[in-house]
């Protein structure tokens, strides 16, 4: 599958539009579980649920057509990426619409975790987070956007940013260490 993904997003690099909608029943299911996995800490009365997140984030992907894309990994982080910025545009309707009402938290699960795995984070809060690391460290704000948002491995990570696995490691730490600083959760 790894390679079916591959070929049809040079494809679709190549400026093959209908590439895309051969890619999505490919990744559908590894798309549906990352929403999920977004919105299973949610309040409960989350009014967006996994399957609209996901194809949302569809309907903007397919305005990334001349996208380059690299591979599999490289197109969930993107997909990763979209799905992060819906969850933030909703989150911020949402309180503006209730004024100071229930906050919109995500868990950040073991793997990725920040502080605790106790606690949650306020998904607009680190979303500041993560742009004030990129107004001096771009590259750890997109490492922390794919390891976070877009679920992708060490290695996959890797493979995106172009860099080592020991780089990721490394400047994984450092982006935790600052985000916790910063969220202070």
């Amino acid at each position: 599958m790894p390679n079916d993904v591959t070929e049809l997003l040079i494809r679709l690099s190549e400026g093959n539009e209908n590439a895309v909608n051969e890619i999505f029943p490919l990744i559908y299911k590894e798309l549906k579980l990352l929403a999920g996995s977004y919105l299973k800490n949610e309040r409960v009365n989350h009014t967006l649920q996994p399957t609209a997140l996901v194809h949302e984030a569809y309907l903007r992907l397919i305005d990334h057509t001349r996208m380059n894309w690299q591979n599999r990994a490289h197109f969930v982080g993107m997909a990763a990426t979209i799905m992060r910025q819906i969850l933030i545009d909703h989150a911020r309707r949402h309180r503006a619409r209730k004024r100071g009402g229930a906050e919109e938290n995500l868990q950040l699960d073991e793997s990725i975790v920040i502080v605790s795995d106790e606690k949650s984070v306020d998904l607009l809060a680190l979303d500041e987070a993560l742009k004030e690391l990129a107004k001096f460290d771009e590259f750890k704000s997109r490492l922390v956007e794919l390891r976070y948002f877009g679920g992708l491995s060490v290695e996959e990570t890797a493979t995106v940013l172009g860099v080592s696995e020991i780089t990721v490691k490394r400047h994984w730490r450092l982006a935790k260490a600052f985000l916790a600083e910063t969220i202070q959760v």
